[in-house]
């Protein structure tokens, strides 16, 4: 597990404005700021709790997520909670999602929960149109994820993995070594710049829908 200390030691590539992700080293809100003038491509390696946990998080500010899976019954009670009715949250099967049509009014996050090996997109990428890919785990050809993306996000992997991701996102070995013991709500975000360990938790109407953090599916 992570010290105090180690925590601390991080910056986040965040601003004020955004999704908040849970707490930083100093119990400091941690906030994402996905929705961008220019197309925003996130990894996330771990598990379905974290992506569903976001993409709640997404409908809340009023942006519009579209999942595109091939487990369309995980993430149907998302959809059903998110938006008090509203059609905020829709779930797609494995190619067949379509045009968007994000904009600085209705900003877009795209959900690509297809497997460890994700077939390439078939949405073109643009402004206010983030795209999560989410990653069970590093498979063959994930390092080219990883190096292309604009943030990534790592919880608890093998050390195996760990090294790959090490290698994509330039960590130090300390925190190679932490990513095999991370806490199931622990992850780290960054990129090669900067990065920071984030506390995860749900709120209590959160965790009636997703229940408690884990990290196994």
């Amino acid at each position: 597990m992570l010290t105090r200390d180690q925590l601390s030691a991080m910056a986040l590539p965040v601003g004020d404005d955004g999704v908040l992700i849970g707490t930083d080293g100093q119990g400091a809100p941690a906030v994402l700021g996905l929705f961008r003038p220019t197309a925003y491509d996130v990894v996330l390696v771990g598990g379905v709790w974290t992506a569903q946990l976001i993409a709640l998080r997404a409908a809340a500010t009023g942006a519009r997520v579209a999942v595109e899976t091939g487990r369309g019954q995980a993430w149907a009670p998302v959809a059903q909670a998110a938006g008090g009715g509203q059609p905020c949250v829709t779930v797609h099967p494995v190619g067949r999602i379509g045009p968007q049509g994000a904009s600085v009014a209705a900003p877009v996050l795209v959900v690509r929960d297809c497997g460890a090996r994700p077939t390439r997109s078939r949405l073109s990428a643009g402004p206010w149109q983030t795209t999560l890919t989410l990653l069970p785990f590093l498979g063959p050809g994930a390092e080219r994820l990883l190096a292309s993306a604009d943030l990534v996000g790592v919880q608890r992997i093998a050390p195996q993995e760990a090294e790959l991701a090490g290698k994509a996102l330039a960590l130090p070995a300390s925190e190679i070594a932490a990513l095999s013991n991370l806490g199931d709500g622990v992850t780290l975000w960054g990129n090669r710049r900067r990065r920071a360990f984030v506390q995860g938790g749900p709120t209590g109407a959160e965790a009636q829908v997703l229940g408690q953090a884990r990290r196994v599916d």
